[in-house]
């Protein structure tokens, strides 16, 4: 299976597991919990050490600049220890199945779960990070090198 890229995705291709690896990266950190807010928002709640503030804002900014359809906004939470960050992310309707992919693999990530097995399978107009979601150079599944 392969993924067609919008318009709006922007990111060589060669770039996008690096991305996705980025993701997993911050959702196996920080993420504590995932509420899907609607079909075209969710908030991702993060904790962890100083920094990781101007982290998600420095990937949500990166990705915003290769699919422009993401509107990220973060918003610091008061922490006891470290810093914490709650990330609303939106994306107009035509956009709901890429949220709705990134969300389901923000949770499994984040608790540790196997991303091959996702009840939502990545969406035809996957884009940037989430066009490489097997972790593939050419977007397409079926490997078990997935991140």
């Amino acid at each position: 299976m392969s993924f067609d890229v919008p318009d709006a995705c922007t990111l060589p291709t060669a770039e996008r597991p690096l991305r996705l690896a980025e993701f997993d990266d911050l959702f196996a950190t920080a993420v504590h919990r995932v509420d899907p807010v609607s079909a075209t928002r969710a908030r991702l709640h993060l904790t962890g050490p100083a920094g990781l503030a101007a982290r998600v804002r420095d990937l949500a900014a990166r990705e915003n600049e290769c699919c422009s359809f993401f509107t990220f906004i973060t918003i610091p939470e008061p922490a006891t220890d470290g810093e914490a960050v709650v990330l609303d992310i939106e994306v107009p309707a035509a956009h709901a199945d890429v949220l709705a992919y990134l969300a389901q693999r923000a949770g499994a990530v984040s608790t540790g779960g196997d991303v091959m097995s996702l009840e939502i399978r990545p969406p035809a107009d996957a884009a940037g990070a989430l066009a490489a979601v097997a972790g593939l150079p050419d977007g397409s599944a079926g490997s078990a090198d997935a991140r």
